[in-house]
């Protein structure tokens, strides 16, 4: 007798926030076997992957925004991790469960809402922005600012305060 057995399927997990906070759940699932069960989502507004925003003061010391990733280019792919970057969450149909972005839902079973806390908001005017000035955009623009007014004979060096959120 030849038996079909159909393959189970999985449940569709879905993580608004791709910082540290979203990056370490996603950590603990892989670690955890759980994507064995789910299907993962994972969106974040800004264009980078997760980065510590712990350490973002040192981008002003030379440290660029790769070094400041929290993990490999690949490794969502590489744990069936669907990442939706520069996607932000504009809604959550709670009735129908989906979330809403500019292009278009997505149907969850469970969701985790992974936002920690919002950054700093600029006071001046500067180029647009994902939300503040503790992102790596932002620490860009700021790099190249202070390089153009720092005084000559300063040797171009200067000690930022510290700029993340966490």
């Amino acid at each position: 007798m030849n038996a079909f057995v159909a393959p189970i399927k999985k449940e569709t997990l879905i993580i608004i926030g791709n910082g540290m906070v979203g990056h370490h759940c996603i950590e603990q699932l892989v670690e955890q076997g759980a994507l064995a069960h789910y299907q993962v989502h994972v969106f974040g507004e800004e264009r980078q992957r997760a980065y510590d925003r712990v350490h973002l003061s040192e981008y002003f010391g030379g440290r660029d925004a790769e070094s400041l990733a929290l993990c490999a280019a690949d490794y969502y792919g590489e744990h069936g991790v669907q990442a939706h970057l520069h996607e932000a969450v504009l809604e959550i149909d709670r009735a129908q469960q989906e979330v809403v972005t500019a292009n278009g839902r997505i149907a969850y079973d469970k969701l985790i809402l992974a936002t920690g806390s919002y950054p700093l908001y600029r006071r001046f005017r500067a180029p647009r922005v994902t939300r503040g000035w503790s992102t790596v955009p932002w620490m860009t623009w700021m790099r190249f600012v202070l390089r153009r007014l720092c005084a000559p004979g300063c040797g171009g060096r200067w000690r930022p305060a510290r700029a993340g959120s966490g």
